[in-house]
């Protein structure tokens, strides 16, 4: 392995003097044919300095402190360099400037890093990420801060001094401190992960802590309306305004798949009459910015209508704030009685299982109704409900026929 070159030079800059005849003391630093040059933020009387030994001449006292800076600055550099060529396994005359001005280990620890990427992050909002998105960054850089402080009492920490046990420790915080699930924990985990990505992008070298963790997610049965539920709201006699309201874009929702932010976004100008001479909402996802074209199904048709010409700025439907549609919905589903948890995002479910998949639509077609880039996503949705197992034995009998004992 070829030996590295690393030399250190201090000199002065003797074309420009400042008020006190003084030259800037500068130091370059050469690393196998690299030059890197900074200031030492001091300064000498060119008369006094000796070019060969990079140090001023003189026996007085203020002459033996500048001195002794000088030297402690070449053992800090030397120290920089070894420290790299130890980390990175190689090192260039850039990398030992910047770990001395304080760039490198700035950039090297957590927190610093968590912040730039959540400034890049906010950045996107509205071109490929979303503000809810950023909300979910940012509340995992509370949890993180909030967990080195409690269990370990540190306000950031080096990359390269995470391990795999920091990971397995901001589980356990996430799971006692929050009563986070399982799944909530994956979530976090994953979060955490793109931040500690971006620096291994930016040549950042450390080990990853991720690399021999398991993130453990359990399987989850994502709940959906069946068809007999979906006609109890939608046919019940509700004189509460706001309910009645919730009901309607909750049920708009079970017909067309929509997500609440993608039903938020609506406006009137989405609708639009196709090649097939019938209404499609003509749209894209919030979350993806994927095309989402949906024909619209009668019962979500006469919702639109209902409420025809009754808001400003193309607004379509009475949308609330998420967390207020679900507060109301919990109301819906006791008048209607039905155990189930009712939250907006199960008309989601309910459109993939039980209006098109249950009945038969193509999962291509579903997948592409929903906006999904994956058709893994939609399988997701795939159940095989009792409905459809019994319309299926019932067809399975008419073809088997004589075949009948």
């Amino acid at each position: 392995m070829k030996q590295n070159t690393f030399n250190i030079l201090f000199y002065i800059r003797r074309g420009q003097l400042n008020k006190q005849g003084e030259g800037g003391i500068m130091v370059r630093l050469s690393i196998n044919g690299e030059r890197e040059m900074f200031s030492t933020k001091l300064a000498v009387n060119p008369e006094i300095w000796d070019s060969k030994s990079g140090r001023a001449i003189g026996k007085t006292a203020k002459i033996k402190e500048l001195n002794g800076k000088l030297s402690d600055i070449q053992v800090l550099l030397k120290r920089h360099y070894y420290d790299l060529e130890q980390r990175h396994g190689y090192v260039t005359a850039e990398m030992v400037k910047n770990a001395y001005m304080g760039i490198t280990a700035k950039a090297e620890s957590l927190i610093p890093l968590y912040k730039e990427f959540l400034e890049d992050t906010k950045k996107m909002i509205g071109i490929n990420r979303s503000d809810k998105t950023y909300q979910k960054y940012e509340r995992c850089y509370r949890r993180v801060v909030e967990f080195m402080k409690e269990k370990y009492n540190i306000s950031d920490i080096p990359l390269r001094e995470l391990k795999q046990k920091f990971l397995v420790d901001f589980e356990v915080f996430l799971a006692t401190r929050y009563k986070c699930g399982q799944n909530t924990v994956y979530k976090f985990l994953q979060l955490f992960r793109m931040v500690l990505l971006k620096a291994q992008r930016e040549g950042i070298a450390f080990r990853d802590p991720y690399l021999n963790h398991k993130m453990k997610k359990e399987k989850v049965d994502r709940g959906y309306l069946s068809e007999d539920e979906v006609l109890a709201i939608a046919k019940k006699e509700i004189s509460i305004k706001r309910l009645d309201q919730v009901r309607d874009v909750f049920i708009f929702a079970c017909y067309t798949g929509l997500a609440y932010a993608d039903i938020a976004a609506l406006r009137a100008d989405n609708i639009k009459k196709m090649f097939d001479g019938r209404l499609w909402i003509v749209t894209h996802r919030q979350k993806t910015k994927t095309n989402v074209n949906v024909p619209l199904l009668p019962m979500a048709e006469k919702i639109l209508k209902k409420y025809e010409g009754q808001f400003q700025d193309g607004e379509i439907l009475p949308v609330l704030s998420n967390q207020k549609m679900n507060a109301y919905l919990k109301e819906i589903g006791d008048i209607c009685e039905i155990e189930k948890k009712i939250t907006f995002h199960l008309a989601r479910h309910t459109f993939a299982t039980t209006m098109t998949l249950g009945k038969g639509v193509p999962i291509e077609s579903v997948s592409k109704m929903l906006g999904h880039t994956n058709i893994q996503t939609t399988q997701i949705y795939a159940r095989i409900t009792n409905d459809k197992i019994s319309r299926d034995m019932e067809t399975l009998s008419k073809n088997l026929g004589n075949l009948a004992i």
